[in-house]
């Protein structure tokens, strides 16, 4: 791989240039250009259909871009694996909850922590080469508020603190950008509060990307939003910049007389 200067080198940390992804002749993602700003959080929103998740898994590798490039901290990634992608600090959650059930949170999080001395050919390490990591397991039960939950089978949580734990197994990869798939979808409205929480919370000295729905947790943490229809990027801003925006508003309530809520 070989640095480039991208756009916005000193405030943007993950870019896509003229990003496109087609499938058998349509075209999902259309030429979209993004510049995530470093210790910022992201919205990408959109009416179903707009691209939102398409650019999602393009921007992480899980799917291979038509054309365009990808950059992470001014280093072109267009070709690098997943993998390679998380080594540098770009990790990502998906939309449904994947722990070990099994497992308990805590040893759910050892197998988190892993990352950080795995190789191709030693996936597991035990606690003798691990080292201490009860302090570290500790810390990241805390930023989720699972403490009293350390040694509960994760499949034995509610569906709401599984996706606490799901985050707290990406904060254990350390990342520098996080990007969370729907973060709140399937979940109470108790629930929803709590993870949109602990997403503010973890946040903090880092950067975050997410796809989200809710347009109240939107308006509520995103530092900035962009709005896709059809594959395009149609509007970018604050939440204020975009609510007001005539083809926004068109594009969710077919009315330019409308504010999106």
């Amino acid at each position: 791989m070989h640095a480039v200067t991208p756009h916005s080198a000193t405030e943007a940390v993950l870019q896509a240039r003229a990003l496109k992804k087609d499938f058998r002749g349509y075209t999902a993602v259309a030429g979209v250009d993004l510049d995530v700003r470093r210790g910022e959080i992201h919205a990408l929103i959109g009416p179903n259909g707009a691209g939102k998740t398409t650019v999602f898994n393009l921007l992480t590798r899980f799917l291979t871009p038509t054309s365009g490039q990808i950059l992470f901290d001014g280093v072109d990634v267009s070709d690098e694996k997943p993998a390679q992608l998380a080594r540098r600090g770009l990790v990502r959650s998906f939309q449904i909850s994947a722990v070990f059930s099994s497992l308990t949170v805590s040893e759910n999080l050892m197998l988190a922590l892993q990352r950080v001395c795995v190789s191709p050919v030693a996936f597991w390490r035990g606690r003798n080469r691990l080292g201490d990591v009860s302090h570290r397991i500790g810390d990241l039960l805390r930023q989720v508020d699972l403490g009293e939950f350390a040694n509960t089978r994760a499949g034995d949580l509610a569906y709401g603190r599984k996706r606490a734990l799901e985050l707290a197994t990406t904060l254990a990869a350390e990342p520098k950008v996080m990007l969370l798939d729907e973060p709140t979808q399937g979940l109470g409205l108790e629930d929803v509060d709590r993870v949109t929480d602990l997403i503010k919370q973890a946040a903090v000295g880092r950067t975050v990307v997410m796809v989200e729905h809710n347009m109240k947790i939107v308006s509520r943490i995103a530092d900035r939003i962009s709005v896709l229809r059809r594959g395009e990027i149609i509007a970018e801003g604050s939440y204020d910049e975009v609510s007001r925006n005539p083809q926004v508003i068109e594009s969710y309530l077919g009315s330019r007389r409308e504010r999106i809520r």
